[in-house]
């Protein structure tokens, strides 16, 4: 018998199924407490990781894809946004915008999410790999994809 999925899981599976979106769904029972640590489970480079950050811009809460060896760059996703300024998310705020647990995020479904921004160096890759919902699931899918399936904009977000 198959274990189901867990519930903030089963909602990332839901959206690539609606979607069509070819991904790899995957679990790694000793978890992924960081980008390292999932780069390093997956034996992929760091920069192939998506980083999953709730950022606060004008008090509404964005959510902004880096790669994993990068600094977000709270000026630049502000600019991104159209905002005045941008700040890391509390983690009650994290949860309410995303639905997932801060360390847990996946790039979707974030309905409370008022804009989704990608760093555009993601996109040089044919595969990357995200957070699924919990510190033991990630998905693999092309970047064009992740874009597709966020409506995201791409954009300069890192440090330089």
């Amino acid at each position: 018998m198959v274990e189901p999925w867990p519930e903030p899981v089963e909602r990332v599976a839901a959206v690539l199924r609606e979607r069509g979106v070819h991904a790899r769904l995957e679990e790694f029972p000793d978890g992924t407490q960081s980008a390292r640590d999932a780069a390093r489970v997956v034996g992929c480079e760091l920069d192939e990781i998506v980083k999953s950050l709730v950022f606060v811009c004008d008090g509404r809460p964005l959510l902004a894809l880096l790669p994993g060896d990068k600094r977000a760059d709270a000026a630049k996703i502000a600019a991104a946004a159209g905002a005045g300024y941008a700040r890391v998310a509390k983690a009650d705020e994290v949860l309410t915008a995303t639905g997932f647990e801060p360390g847990a995020v996946a790039p979707f479904p974030a309905l409370g999410v008022s804009m989704v921004l990608l760093d555009r160096a993601l996109l040089r890759h044919e595969l990357v790999w995200a957070g699924a919902g919990s510190h033991r699931h990630l998905i693999g899918l092309s970047p064009v994809e992740l874009a597709r399936v966020t409506s995201a904009l791409p954009g300069d977000l890192a440090e330089a």
